[in-house]
């Protein structure tokens, strides 16, 4: 208490000195920045920790004068911070016309009060609003509308009405953007002006629209607002368009920024500046000839965009001949224009002339358009056809003299024809009538007058003098009219004879079959040919073509055809060759057959096979009636001298042959393991007369398959092997032993455990099955340990077989019959059930404590209750009392039994000799009740229970097919081990593969045996199984 007052004293002195040291006025020592909009209780400052004043104890006290509109302050702190009232800039009186954020503050006053109201000073205090970007521009209202006149100069400027933002600075107004028709129009920025230009010179800072007619510019005024401007950039029309419609947006530059926009109406006023305009520029119509007077052709039509009496029409001729005002008329009100006379095309095809439209305004403006007037042809005159000679053909008084022997596609007359018509009704088509050969060409590939055509008279087929003498060559030509006029002429053609028929053989084509194996000199086949001209003309001769070689001749008068040599059809089956015949005219004419011999088969050649040995690879256990391999055999002859039949030739009929393909198939499932190789013969006998025959080897060699699982050997099941605890780290423990009746890669086998090993105390090596101590044993590791190998084969797939192994981890073995329930029941117990030490450790450990805590407690009591005793019998009853040194009383402490069921403990730090690996270490295997050994696979354990005897871990019993049922030795119920069976006809999988599942199926507990606990542990088994006493237990 004493020191707390003198530390407060110290502080008011400190504190009164300061006061004291101040002058008698308030002075304006505080200022605070806050920004405006914030929510309540939003600390501003503190006001003590700004004066200096150590503030906390509540015996220097503070008060707001003023200002507590807006703020408070606690009164023991002096944080000075915002109350429930919203603090908005632009309402506050004192900044309304205030610019500068730093001059927009709100005053206030603070007192501090010292120790009972002793002493008081007064403080201002200035707090500065600062303005947030809380209000948007907006415009004066949502439609801005301007009004201009057309044709105003570029560049002509308008003023636009400006948008209000109640914030300022950089929250204010800082740009306007123009909108062009509902598109966001680009922006430029203009640059602003230097310092040294006049203050109302305006400086461009905002964007400008890149539009065809109007664009935005802002300039900077004196008093610095920024005032938006509308300058015209393009050409106002008001009678191509009399309004705009504009977006005008205004944006704030805070962060993020505000912005808001009105549309801008800008409306075109109009002025007298139009003069008609023509529809077209040239108009054009089509007017029949013969026209009557009155039909109308066309009607002319201009438009003026003035209206009133600027805008009324009349229409005149300009330039015309007197000829089109004389055939044509024009009315000046309705701009028709028809015909006055008759018109005839003839005499007049076409009228070109021009025609003006103009207003009733002072002065008159005018426009002109030119009209073109195409007088269309009427059919009213006949085709007219000329014909004249041309080249070396003769032709007088509409006579030609044409030999026979000319060329196909020869002239041999010029056909002029012409139309006086114009257009369809002058276009002329010409023919030739009648089945004559002859044909129209024109006589040009360039088109020239439609009206006038020129056609050369060709023959289009050859002419034949004995065939036809004289041709009468009718031309008839028809105009394209409506009603069609046309017209003919005609020609006389007179053929001369000539020598022009070659000969003629009866058959182009001649095709015969001779047998292969001939005499030289038989007659193949005779030809015959025809010539139909006379006399020696007709006279022929006979040969052949050089491509025979002398296989083959003819005979040139008879046209016989022989062969010269013997023929071999496996050599060459078909010769082809041409045979000519010549007349002895001049000049001489020949013709030419085809002559095909096809030589026929006979049966010269026996079967051959492509190989003489063919040698197959098959897989085992391939399906019966598969396909093993194919044989190929080729016969040189054709036909059903080469239609062959095959056989196979072997004693145990096991293979079959397709005929057609010659694949082999096998009646059998192959297993290699039988049998390896299969060898025989094929035959193959072809269908001629007589037939002939070939023989081939077959050899066929069986693939290994990965069909049989690993048959683990040693160890079996329910044996075991004894593991001392003192046993070193890398001991070796067991060896599985495995063996595969494949061979290859299916028969490479790896060791894994995959169970029953949760301390991770042992571990197997995959390629030799040794299995290894690698970990230190521990107390709880006594007991039985069951470890869960599998081994697996290296084939595809892969097959696998699961096995056992017991290690009972012990000093001694004493009493083998618990150890043969042990096993017994783990042969019961589920493969994914770990049975690895002494399950009951870590329980008696628990129990072992609790005995502790409880003997303590005891000792507690008695100590006590002894030093009451000793309290009250060593009192003094004499002067003498208690010597030092003097032998106490035998009945002064109550003598201890000695616990002879405890055990003495054993010298921790003894050290153990070394023994060899595998010198600790025996294997029990179940036995017959003759005490001999279960070799047999097939055999069983005897139902008699029975000792185990001991054997060497280098020795190996064959350890039979975990799919087989054994019996215990032990006088617990029979455990049986029941495999999954394979699926039903799927040979590849392992029998003995046994899955991590409930594999086995027994009954029975788990049973773990430690050294130390062999009294409760016997107890529990007795209580759970037969209740019968097991013998001593294990050491």
């Amino acid at each position: 208490m004493r020191t707390t007052g003198a530390v407060d004293c110290m502080c008011y002195c400190w504190l009164l000195l300061q006061l004291l040291s101040q002058p008698a006025a308030a002075k304006q020592v505080l200022r605070y920045r806050l920004a405006e909009e914030g929510p309540p209780d939003v600390r501003v400052g503190n006001v003590a920790a700004d004066l200096g004043i150590v503030a906390g104890s509540g015996e220097v006290t503070f008060t707001l004068e003023s200002g507590s509109d807006y703020f408070k302050i606690d009164n023991i702190t002096g944080d000075l911070s915002t109350n429930e009232r919203r603090i908005d800039r632009e309402k506050l009186q004192q900044c309304q016309m205030i610019f500068d954020e730093n001059e927009c503050f709100i005053d206030f006053e603070v007192s501090v009060i010292g120790p009972a109201q002793s002493w008081v000073d007064l403080f201002e205090g200035k707090v500065i609003i600062l303005d947030i970007n809380d209000n948007t521009p907006s415009f004066p209202s949502p439609v801005l509308t301007l009004s201009v006149e057309e044709n105003r100069p570029i560049g002509t400027l308008y003023l636009l009405p400006t948008a209000t933002d109640r914030d300022f600075g950089r929250n204010g107004i800082e740009r306007y953007e123009l909108i062009q028709d509902g598109a966001e129009s680009s922006v430029r920025r203009l640059g602003s002006a230097s310092a040294d230009v006049h203050a109302a010179k305006r400086r461009f800072d905002d964007a400008q629209s890149r539009s065809s007619v109007f664009e935005l510019q802002v300039a900077d005024t004196t008093d610095g607002e920024k005032q938006p401007q509308l300058i015209i950039k393009g050409a106002l029309d008001r009678e191509q368009r009399d309004s705009y419609e504009l977006t005008l947006r205004v944006r704030d530059g805070g962060d993020p920024p505000r912005s808001s926009q009105a549309i801008l109406r800008v409306m075109i006023t109009d002025v007298n500046d139009n003069s008609p305009r023509f529809e077209k520029s040239v108009y054009e119509a089509d007017l029949p000839e013969n026209s009557s007077p009155g039909a109308p052709i066309l009607q002319l039509k201009a438009v003026d965009a003035d209206v009133g009496v600027n805008g009324q029409i009349e229409y005149v001729f300009g330039a015309a001949t007197e000829s089109v005002r004389r055939l044509l008329r024009l009315d000046e009100s309705t701009g028709w224009l028809s015909v006055l006379h008759r018109i005839d095309r003839e005499e007049v095809s076409q009228l070109r002339f021009t025609v003006m439209a103009r207003d009733r305004g002072q002065p008159p403006k005018t426009d002109k358009a030119t009209m073109i007037i195409n007088i269309k042809d009427e059919n009213d005159n006949v085709p007219n056809i000329d014909i004249r000679k041309i080249g070396r053909i003769f032709l007088r008084d509409g006579v030609a003299n044409v030999a026979e022997d000319v060329v196909v596609d020869t002239p041999i007359a010029l056909v002029q024809v012409s139309d006086r018509d114009k257009g369809p009704n002058g276009v002329v088509t010409c023919t030739v009538v009648g089945d004559v050969p002859f044909q129209l060409k024109p006589a040009s590939e360039i088109e020239g007058d439609m009206n006038k055509k020129k056609y050369f008279l060709h023959t289009s087929a050859p002419l034949d003098y004995e065939a036809v003498q004289e041709y009468n060559v009718v031309i008839v030509a028809v105009d394209s009219g409506s009603p069609s006029l046309s017209s003919n002429n005609s020609l006389i053609v007179k053929v001369g004879d000539m020598n022009d028929n070659p000969p003629i053989f009866t058959k182009s084509t001649v095709e015969v079959s001779f047998p292969e194996n001939n005499a030289p000199g038989e007659r193949v086949a005779t030809v015959v040919a025809l010539d139909a001209d006379s006399g020696k003309n007709a006279e022929i001769s006979y040969s052949l073509d050089s491509s025979v070689n002398g296989i083959f001749s003819i005979d040139p008068d008879s046209g016989d055809i022989r062969v010269n040599t013997i023929l071999d059809r496996e050599q060459t089956e078909r010769y082809e060759f041409k045979v000519i015949a010549k007349d002895k005219g001049v000049p001489v004419l020949q013709g030419s057959a085809t002559v095909v011999v096809l030589v026929a088969d006979k049966n010269d050649n026996e079967p051959k096979f492509m190989q003489d040995v063919f040698t197959f690879y098959v897989k085992e256990n391939l399906q019966p009636n598969s396909p093993v391999g194919m044989v190929t055999v080729m016969d040189a002859d054709k036909g059903q001298n080469a239609e062959m039949s095959l056989y196979i030739e072997e004693e145990e009929d096991i293979f079959s042959i397709e005929n057609n393909t010659g694949t082999i198939f096998s009646t059998v499932a192959f297993d290699r393991e039988q049998k390896t190789t299969y060898s025989f013969r094929v035959k193959a006998v072809d269908g001629g007369d007589p037939p002939r025959s070939a023989t081939a080897t077959v050899s066929l060699f069986v693939m290994d398959e990965n069909d049989n699982p690993p048959t683990v050997t040693f160890p079996i099941n329910s044996s075991y092997t004894l593991l001392p605890p003192s046993s070193n780290i890398r001991t070796v423990v067991r060896t599985v032993i495995a063996t595969d009746t494949d061979t290859g890669v299916n028969a490479d086998l790896s060791y894994s455990i995959i169970g029953g090993n949760p301390f991770k105390l042992f571990e197997i090596d995959p390629a030799t099955g040794v299995i290894s101590l690698v970990s230190k044993l521990e107390q709880k590791h006594f007991g039985l340990h069951r470890l869960v190998v599998q081994v697996n084969d290296s084939g595809v797939p892969s097959q696998s077989t699961t096995t056992l192994v017991h290690v009972y981890v012990n000093e001694t073995l004493s009493n083998s019959t618990i150890v043969d329930a042990q096993i017994a029941k783990s042969l019961g117990t589920p493969l994914n059930a770990d049975i690895a030490g002494d399950p009951n450790y870590d329980l008696g450990k628990q129990r072992l404590s609790i005995a502790i805590g409880v003997v303590s407690g005891i000792m507690t009591v008695i100590l006590i209750i002894l030093v009451v005793v000793m309290a009250r019998y060593c009192r003094p009853k004499n002067k003498n009392g208690y010597e030092a040194g003097k032998k106490d009383h035998e009945d002064f402490f109550t003598p201890q039994q000695h616990d002879k069921s405890k055990k003495p403990k054993k010298d921790k730090n003894k050290k153990k000799s070394k023994q060899p690996l595998y010198s600790s270490i025996v294997t029990v295997e179940a036995s017959k009740p003759n005490g001999q050994r279960y070799d047999g696979v097939n055999e069983k354990l005897s139902d008699s229970p029975g000792m185990g005897r001991y054997r060497s871990v280098n020795g190996g019993p064959g350890s039979p097919d975990l799919a087989r049922h054994y019996k215990s030795s032990s006088p617990l119920p029979t455990v049986q081990l029941h495999p999954q069976s394979p699926t039903a006809g799927k040979k590849h999988q392992a029998v003995q593969d046994l899955p991590p599942a409930n594999t086995f199926v027994g009954t029975g507990d788990n049973i773990s045996i430690g050294s130390d606990h062999c009294s409760e542990y016997s107890s529990q088994t007795i209580n759970k199984y037969n209740k019968q006493t097991l013998g001593p237990c294990l050491t």
